[in-house]
């Protein structure tokens, strides 16, 4: 059993920063992969970063490049997204996501968390 909890999101203006946390419990060494996806409404769930637990493999879906930084404390089990230069289509839920391996697919993650609100707006 392993659960996830996402926070950290919020309304901000484009340009402005957030970072969200992941914070895992539970049988958190069956995981290696945590992930780092978005939606909105209608649209299908976008992968946007993932790290490996020992944090030496990183992954960004290329619209968030130079923008995005993620990072684990495993010593706290939490998993961050820090999100720079926040722009309006960057608005959805962010849920994070454990898997056994990186992937931009959400078939191959096994547990989710419940989502965080990120609202990049005017």
């Amino acid at each position: 059993q392993l659960q996830l909890v996402e926070s950290g999101g919020g309304l901000v203006q484009p340009g402005g920063s957030l970072r969200l946390s992941c914070a895992a419990s539970g049988r958190t060494l069956d995981y290696d992969a945590i992930g780092w996806f978005r939606q909105v409404p209608g649209k299908e769930r976008e992968g946007v970063s993932c790290i490996i637990r020992s944090g030496d493999s990183t992954n960004y879906v290329d619209s968030v490049k130079g923008r995005f930084t993620i990072s684990r404390d495993n010593a706290q089990n939490t998993v961050y997204l820090q999100m720079n230069s926040l722009k309006p289509e960057d608005t959805a839920i962010y849920y994070c996501a454990a898997g056994h391996y990186c992937s931009s697919y959400t078939q191959r993650y096994n547990y989710w968390g419940q989502g965080t609100q990120v609202t990049v707006s005017s």
